[in-house]
């Protein structure tokens, strides 16, 4: 069964075919990052204008690289949420009008738990009971999936996700937007033992806090600046301790929960799931598998979607023409 899968959440618009909830016919993604880089970050209103313009092109372009027509697809999954309102509706739009004109099925997908479903885009499939990490600019969720599409909350952020840091430290640093790609090059030529940041262990609980972490970075450069301190310091090895600190935190909470409940495989998923610390002390510090997706599909896209919808389609799930967005839905 082929799938189309659309995504508008933010400021991706993309597009893409799967088969069968795992084989990636097609995976098109338009960026906006150029846009957005000249404001230091998204302006929903200028990546509402820019999905208007680049969905239908993008949808046609998932269909020819997929080399199928309307007759093939079995059904259009699309994000309806979370994410930025006015982006989100260009998708469901989008999505709704093609379902009349070609008499499909419509499915409305999670954008957090297309994140998750991108780890069944790659060999081997996940095993249950399973931990996954879910970490992204919005949002960093620590969830225990014991059968599929069944999620609890073991904890999330209680002020800035991790990718809402990096992004708001890299502002700080002056690395340039996005703050992930930025904080990790810059982090590569410092030294994270020159500087110790704080982190936010909230006693035993699952939930992560950034916010602090922030605030500490901003201290440190408006002290260096002042030439009160810290005047030694560059901003590679500011990147690299802020990095290892929030690193640090995600991986230790993740393992700690992988003792507590005995599970088979941990997941990463989301945008920062891209980072390579995340990945390499993930991989060496939790006992047991650790999988991630390809780097393409850790960021906003289509194919995570398209396969998110082919497992809720699969469970009888339907949505109508009177499907809305819901711009703070959350996964659990």
């Amino acid at each position: 069964m082929h799938v189309l899968g659309i995504e508008t959440s933010c400021d991706e618009t993309a597009a893409a075919v799967v088969s069968d909830g795992r084989r990636v016919r097609s995976n098109v993604v338009a960026s906006q990052i150029d846009v957005h880089a000249a404001f230091g970050g998204v302006v929903p209103e200028v990546a509402s204008r820019q999905h208007v313009l680049a969905i239908i092109p993008i949808v046609r372009r998932a269909l020819a690289e997929a080399s199928l027509g309307w007759p093939d697809i079995g059904a259009i999954a699309v994000t309806a949420g979370p994410g930025l309102a006015g982006s989100l509706l260009v998708g469901v739009n989008a999505a709704k009008t093609l379902a009349f004109a070609f008499d499909l099925p419509l499915v409305a997908v999670n954008h957090l738990e297309g994140h998750v479903a991108a780890n069944w885009l790659v060999e081997p499939e996940p095993e249950f009971p399973l931990v996954c990490l879910i970490v992204s600019g919005g949002h960093s969720d620590l969830i225990l999936m014991t059968a599929p599409l069944t999620y609890r909350l073991l904890g999330r952020t209680r002020d800035d996700a991790a990718g809402e840091a990096f992004d708001k430290v890299a502002r700080i640093l002056e690395l340039g937007y996005p703050g992930g790609p930025a904080i990790q090059r810059a982090a590569a030529s410092g030294d994270p033992a020159r500087l110790h940041l704080p982190r936010a262990w909230l006693g035993d609980s699952y939930d992560f806090s950034f916010s602090g972490l922030k605030t500490a970075v901003l201290r440190v450069v408006e002290s260096r600046a002042a030439g009160e301190a810290y005047t030694d310091l560059t901003n590679a090895d500011i990147a690299a301790s802020f990095q290892e600190a929030v690193v640090d935190v995600l991986v230790t909470k993740t393992r700690r929960a992988t003792e507590e409940f005995g599970i088979r495989q941990v997941l990463l998923a989301g945008g920062v799931a891209a980072n390579a610390l995340l990945r390499q002390w993930a991989k060496q510090r939790i006992p047991g598998p650790v999988q991630y997706p390809p780097l393409q599909y850790c960021t906003d896209n289509a194919a995570m979607i398209a396969a998110a919808g082919y497992f809720r389609f699969q469970a009888g799930e339907r949505a109508d023409l009177s499907l809305d967005v819901a711009p703070n839905l959350a996964l659990v």
